[in-house]
């Protein structure tokens, strides 16, 4: 993976979190719940799936 797409994913990942009102921190975030990962992780997903829609169009 190149240095824009880490960025762009990291990017996604932070939008993520504060739509579902979990703070990260910048590096290590082995503290969060599972719970919270999962919201993070889940919210990911459906923002790729709205965006490949999107662009299939």
């Amino acid at each position: 993976m190149n240095s824009n797409s880490k960025q762009m994913l990291q990017a996604l990942k932070t939008e993520a979190a504060n739509s579902v009102n979990v703070n990260l921190k910048q590096g290590y975030n082995g503290d969060l719940t599972s719970k919270q990962a999962g919201s993070i992780g889940g919210e990911m997903v459906k923002r790729m799936i709205a965006y490949a829609e999107q662009n299939m169009k």
